[in-house]
C-alpha cells in the first residue's frame, strides 16, 4: 500500500500534493494505483516489497534505446514506480496486430555482441540471470533452463532424480537450438496482461523483462500466451522472416520452456505447496527428449494447472 510515508516521499519528489489513491488492480505481490495530484495531473503508482527499481531500470532502457511504446517513469526506488497514466479502450483489431508486429520486429532489429545484459532483471517478481554469453544455447541452458529447475530443486517443487534428468537433457540443447539468430533486444514478457490498447492500438507495452535473445524465443512465448493471432506472425514474417522450423520444432520447445518459467513463478510467488509430478509422465517426456516439455509438464502437474497440452 501508499503508506502515509511513502505518499510524502513521492509528493516531495514530484512537486505536488496527492488528492485521490484510487486502486486499479495487483499482480506479482505488487498494487497499481491511480493517483492525482493537486495540479490534476494522473499518474500511475506501483507499490511492491521489492524490485521496482529494476523495472524502471527496464523501462528507461527500452525508451531511451528502442521505438517500443512504454510508459514514461516519473519517480522511482526500489519499493515505488510512479509512472504515465495510459488511457486505454478496447482491445486490438486487426491492424492493430499489425502495428504491434511492427513495433517488436523494430525492437528485435537492434542487437548486441552477447546475449543477456549488463546487469540481472526480472519476469514478474522473480530474479532473471543475464549472464553475458557469446553461445545462446549456452545462456539458454544456464541461464534460463537449469536456473529455473535449479531454483525449483531448492524450493523442494521437484526432486534430485528429476533435476538430474533435466540436466541430462540440457546436454542435448545445443542441438536443439541449432542455427540461432544473433542477439535482439526482446520485451520478455509479451503476453495480454502487459499490454494496453485504445481505440484498437497498441497505446503501450508494460512490466519487460528485457535481455538480448534469440528473438524466436520472444515469438514463442507469444505464441504460449495467444497474444497476438496469425495476423501478427504473418506481418512479422513479411518484415523479419521466421526461420524454418520454428511453429514446427522450436516453439514447442520455447513453449515448454516458457510454461514451466511460469508456473514456477507461481508456485514461488503464490506459494503453492510442492508435490511430485507423476513418475510415468515423466518419464514418458524423458524417452521423447523433450526438455522443456519435461519441465514443463512437471511444473503444471505440481500446480494442477494442466497448462502443458502435448498430450502426453
Amino acid at each position: 500500500m501508499i503508506t502515509p510515508a511513502l505518499k510524502l516521499e513521492v509528493e516531495k519528489e514530484l512537486k505536488g500534493r496527492i488528492t485521490t489513491i484510487a486502486p486499479l488492480s495487483a499482480a506479482n505481490n505488487a498494487q497499481i494505483y491511480r493517483i492525482v495530484l493537486d495540479n490534476k495531473r494522473v499518474m500511475v503508482a506501483k507499490v511492491a516489497e521489492r524490485g521496482l527499481d529494476t523495472e524502471a531500470f527496464m523501462l528507461h532502457y527500452l525508451k531511451t534505446r528502442s521505438r517500443l511504446i512504454v510508459p514514461s517513469v516519473f519517480y522511482s526506488n526500489e519499493h515505488i514506480i510512479v509512472m504515465e497514466f495510459i488511457e486505454t479502450q478496447y482491445g486490438l483489431d486487426d491492424t492493430g496486430q499489425r502495428i504491434a508486429a511492427d513495433i517488436l520486429a523494430d525492437l528485435h532489429g537492434i542487437t548486441a555482441d552477447t546475449y543477456g545484459l549488463e546487469r540481472d532483471t526480472l519476469i514478474g517478481s522473480l530474479r532473471q540471470p543475464n549472464t553475458q554469453t557469446k553461445d545462446w544455447p549456452s545462456f539458454f541452458v544456464e541461464q534460463r533452463l537449469l536456473y529455473m529447475a535449479r531454483e525449483a530443486l531448492k524450493e523442494a517443487k521437484i526432486d534430485s532424480k528429476t533435476m538430474k534428468a533435466i540436466e541430462k537433457l540440457a546436454a542435448r540443447v545445443p542441438d536443439m537450438l541449432k542455427g540461432y539468430a544473433k542477439p535482439s533486444l526482446i520485451h520478455g514478457d509479451v503476453w495480454g496482461g502487459n499490454i494496453l490498447a485504445c481505440r484498437g492500438r497498441i497505446a503501450a507495452f508494460l512490466d519487460p523483462a528485457i535481455y538480448y535473445a534469440d528473438p524466436e524465443i520472444e515469438l514463442a512465448f507469444i505464441k504460449l500466451f495467444s497474444t497476438f493471432t496469425d495476423t501478427f506472425f504473418n506481418r512479422y514474417n513479411d518484415i523479419r522472416p521466421i526461420r524454418a522450423g520454428f511453429f514446427e520444432e522450436r516453439a514447442d520447445f520455447h513453449v515448454r520452456q516458457f510454461a514451466a518459467e511460469h508456473q514456477l513463478e507461481q508456485r514461488l510467488v503464490l506459494g503453492c505447496e510442492a508435490d511430485i509430478a507423476d513418475r510415468q509422465s515423466f518419464d514418458t517426456f524423458l524417452r521423447a527428449g523433450r526438455a522443456g516439455c519435461i519441465f514443463g509438464h512437471l511444473q503444471g502437474q505440481a500446480l494442477e494447472t494442466g497448462f502443458c497440452n502435448c498430450g502426453q
